[in-house]
């Protein structure tokens, strides 16, 4: 398939997704302007990432601090003088590497711990805030990252108190199944613990909710999601590794 060929079935894709969004957003009676596509560009090359852009998307979803940098600036730099895209961590951080995700990201979904957030709140420029949103292990899998229900009072506090973040709300990964429907539950509890957190924290504006993925976000759309993280409905299958 050649180059313009996928440009044109990118933009086709592109189109989809968002009359799907659209679509899920109105079945559930919200406005799909509250609904924002995090268009998930791991493994994908930069010529995609430029096609994606002219195609209308403009915020990408990284998985990788080592993929993402390098990838950020070459993109911002390809594209000068237009404006750059804006780009999400979406995958787990090491805390060692919490440094580096500072230069590119506007916002990371992943934060998974005290330790996590206060090594980014250590590598904040003075006067600047990092938007955050916490990592929710809400199936309780041992398999995934992110704070168990019962501890988020005490990580919201303790990262509520660090100078540099300002947390927004909170993210999700569910249990991979084969029919959406299954996952609900999960985006359902997730929704209903930002209703408690807002009760008890009302100083923090519990803006977001992130989750779901290509196969279920039209479920998490009609579940209250803010931001839907999507590749493979956009991308196709990612390159192999």
């Amino acid at each position: 398939m050649d180059a313009e060929v996928d440009a044109a079935v990118l933009r086709a894709n592109v189109a989809r997704v968002q009359a799907r969004i659209a679509a899920a957003a109105a079945r559930a009676g919200r406005n799909p302007a509250d609904v924002t596509l995090v268009a998930v560009s791991k493994t994908q090359p930069v010529e995609v990432i430029l096609a994606a852009y002219a195609a209308g998307l403009r915020l990408f979803g990284e998985n990788r601090v080592e993929e993402a940098g390098p990838k950020a600036a070459e993109v911002q730099a390809r594209l000068a003088p237009a404006p750059p895209p804006v780009w999400h961590m979406i995958g787990h951080v090491q805390s060692r590497k919490a440094a580096d995700v500072l230069p590119w990201a506007a916002l990371v979904h992943s934060v998974d711990s005290v330790k996590l957030a206060t090594r980014l709140a250590c590598s904040v420029g003075e006067g600047v805030e990092l938007p955050v949103l916490l990592e929710v292990n809400v199936a309780g899998e041992a398999s995934k990252y992110g704070f168990h229900p019962a501890e988020l009072p005490a990580a919201v506090e303790a990262i509520a108190a660090l100078p540099g973040l300002r947390i927004e709300g909170l993210m999700t990964m569910a249990p991979l199944v084969t029919d959406p429907e299954l996952a609900r539950p999960t985006f359902r509890s997730l929704a209903q613990l930002r209703a408690e957190l807002a009760q008890r924290y009302p100083a923090i504006v519990w803006r977001h909710l992130s989750m779901g993925m290509t196969d279920d976000f039209e479920v998490v759309i009609e579940e209250g999601a803010t931001l839907v993280r999507i590749g493979r409905a956009l991308f196709g299958e990612r390159p192999l590794e």
